[in-house]
């Protein structure tokens, strides 16, 4: 049936819900008022309040108990209302979570997920609009997440919540009602009709650590995830470049076999990221394509991205890495 992002999501819990009794949901306002963007609306009165319940606002406190939990045998899904707010819990998340494997020689595990919406393009200013996924993937022992359509949202959550690895389960936001490609002065396109908002009702799965490619080209390969997808694929319509465009969907652990291949096909690369420049995933795709492809490329690689300064509210688009900019990218890449 046909889905928006918010709805595949939810699905994805209420399906973990029913299929799992070990299975929580919980985090600030995910309760009784469903949630701020209303993903869990209605959960709490199918499965009652000890199975999707409200959490004191304190992030460290949520996370920290759902390390517990997980260590004894249950599987929280948990929410950081904004990916803003993973601050005060990232001793956990690090210190805790990511090494409780490691520390305990395989005797205990933390198969808790963490859904954080986050990325820009809804004038969240600077609290409410961050793309933190690099400060995740520097961490050993978690897994890092970011579907771009609801087909993937659903089936990867339901992937993650089976796994028994801490994931970081990020979601753009910006997706949440529909498609966006960056164009924020033209009306907003629902998810209504799109393919890949055709969402099955039970219980399927996306593999973790798979990318897609999202479209097949021959002139050069996109490296993106989340809303860049989209962004990408409105600047390869407005160029008429024939680029393949990879969604990462699973950031770390990477497909790297589906990054190689498409650069070797291709023989160039444009990485797109909405996160700010210095350090961002982008570095490190880049660095694995100079030394996966290196004797395939016929151009330099280049980035698109966030700027190095925080989120600015009142120049959104500016920061913001649309199509525009892209599509320069792609030029730039195509003349080199």
């Amino acid at each position: 049936m046909q889905m928006t992002m918010i709805q595949a999501l939810r699905s994805a819990m209420d399906v973990m819900l029913e299929r799992d009794s070990n299975v929580v949901v919980y985090g600030q306002d995910v309760g009784y008022f469903g949630g701020v963007f209303r993903c869990t609306d209605g959960l709490q009165k199918k499965y009652g309040s000890s199975r999707v319940f409200d959490a004191p606002i304190s992030e460290g406190g949520i996370v920290g108990t759902a390390i517990g939990m997980a260590a004894y045998g249950l599987r929280p899904v948990v929410e950081v209302q904004f990916a803003d707010y993973f601050y005060p819990a990232c001793d956990q998340i690090v210190s805790e979570a990511a090494r409780l494997r490691y520390r305990s020689a395989g005797d205990f595990t933390a198969p808790l997920t963490i859904r954080m919406p986050c990325g820009g393009g809804i004038y969240g200013g600077q609290t409410h609009s961050q793309s933190p996924e690099a400060l995740f993937t520097h961490v050993s022992g978690l897994r890092t997440v970011m579907p771009s359509n609801p087909y993937d949202a659903k089936g990867l959550l339901i992937s993650c919540i089976e796994n028994n690895d801490p994931v970081i389960f990020l979601e753009p936001k910006r997706l949440y009602n529909g498609p966006f490609d960056g164009h924020h002065d033209k009306p907003a396109t629902p998810w209504k009709e799109h393919p890949l908002a055709e969402v099955p009702e039970g219980h399927y799965t996306v593999p973790l650590d798979s990318a897609t490619v999202f479209r097949e080209g021959a002139d050069l390969t996109i490296l993106t995830y989340g809303t860049m997808v989209f962004v990408s694929q409105a600047a390869v319509n407005e160029t008429g470049i024939d680029a393949e465009i990879i969604d990462l969907r699973s950031i770390w652990p990477l497909d790297l076999n589906t990054i190689v291949a498409s650069v070797k096909k291709t023989g160039r690369c444009v990485v797109v990221h909405e996160a700010t420049r210095t350090s961002g995933f982008g570095a490190e795709l880049v660095a694995l394509v100079q030394e996966h492809c290196f004797y395939h490329l016929e151009a330099p690689i280049e980035r698109v991205t966030g700027w190095d300064t925080p989120y600015p509210h009142a120049q959104e688009w500016a920061y913001f890495p649309g199509p525009t900019r892209v599509g320069a990218a792609l030029q730039r890449t195509m003349e080199a």
